[in-house]
């Protein structure tokens, strides 16, 4: 299976590309600085991965991306490239939630050998906020058992599974070092981890199996927050009732 695979809803981009050979499939990665840079260096990225190991858009089963939740500009970037890539080629896309992603970043990194497992991924939402999920990791597939939601960081507890080892991973135990639950860290083995690629290459197969492929014009980010700012009605209203609340 040819899969390409990409990720610009952090800091970093990230790109990885899945082919299969006469000897077996081969994995090549690609990570580099995201935000502003992202969108001017991810389709030339892209392109070069393709010539460098000899396959073309259409050769490939199916296009993923990080759909979210993540930074706003970051899902948008990703999932329009890979819309313009697909449909010119002819292939389906595959939205992969990135907090799936980094929950298997995680289970990759450091517990790839245990057969069952439970990870909370947490993702640095800005804001003074975080992205929540809980996953289940067993019989070579994933579970979700929390989807994602938006918390702050002192709102979030653990809640590990009695019988499998709890691991809590993401991007936000430095940032929010002195916000987030001392008990709840305590109860788990903590992961850096982040929505790579390579993570999505690796649960994609599964997630094809179950039909989630799109048609390129349906793929769509999923921002969990939908609203960052106040429109000026509200600011407006906001205003008038404070100077109202001042006036004796």
């Amino acid at each position: 299976m040819n899969l390409l695979a990409l990720d610009t809803g952090t800091e970093f981009l990230s790109i990885a590309l899945r082919t299969e050979g006469p000897h077996g499939s081969r994995v090549v990665e690609h990570q580099s600085a995201g935000g502003a840079k992202a969108s001017t260096d991810l389709i030339a990225a892209v392109l070069q991965m393709l010539a460098d190991a000899g396959v073309r858009l259409a050769d490939l089963d199916a296009i993923c991306f990080g759909s979210g939740p993540g930074s706003f500009t970051g899902l948008r970037t990703a999932c329009s490239v890979v819309q313009g890539l697909a449909f010119g080629a002819g292939v389906p896309v595959l939205p992969v939630d990135s907090l799936l992603a980094v929950a298997e970043d995680a289970r990759f990194r450091a517990l790839p050998d245990v057969p069952v497992l439970q990870v909370t991924a947490l993702l640095d939402a800005r804001m003074d906020e975080i992205y929540a999920a809980r996953y289940r990791f067993e019989n070579g597939q994933w579970q979700t058992l929390s989807a994602s939601a938006l918390l702050r960081p002192e709102d979030w507890v653990a809640s590990p599974a009695g019988d499998a080892p709890h691991v809590v991973a993401g991007n936000v135990f430095t940032v929010y070092a002195d916000r987030l639950s001392p008990a709840s860290l305590q109860a788990a083995q903590v992961v850096p981890a982040l929505p790579l690629a390579a993570a999505m290459l690796r649960v994609a197969p599964a997630l094809l199996a179950q039909g989630l492929a799109v048609d390129a014009a349906l793929a769509m980010p999923s921002y969990i927050r939908d609203k960052v700012a106040k429109t000026t009605a509200e600011r407006e209203a906001e205003k008038a009732a404070a100077l109202a609340a001042a006036v004796p």
